[in-house]
């Protein structure tokens, strides 16, 4: 090991980055499982503010004073 350069080793960083690469791989499998995408979220998000502006325009002002 004389000359090598590395150091000691930090076996907690690897196993935290595994877990943590493995916690990511599930939850872009259930995202592709249960969810949308985030252009189907946008996409959706521009029709309901699109059908709330429709709506609110054509509101009827009743005023019984």
């Amino acid at each position: 090991m004389a000359g090598s350069g590395s150091g000691p080793v930090n076996l907690n960083r690897f196993r935290k980055a595994k877990a943590r690469a493995e916690k990511k791989a599930r939850a872009d499998e259930n995202a592709l499982k249960h969810g949308r995408t985030k252009a189907q979220k946008a996409v959706e998000r521009a029709d309901k503010t699109r059908a709330e502006h429709l709506l609110d325009s054509h509101r009827q002002d009743t005023d019984t004073e």
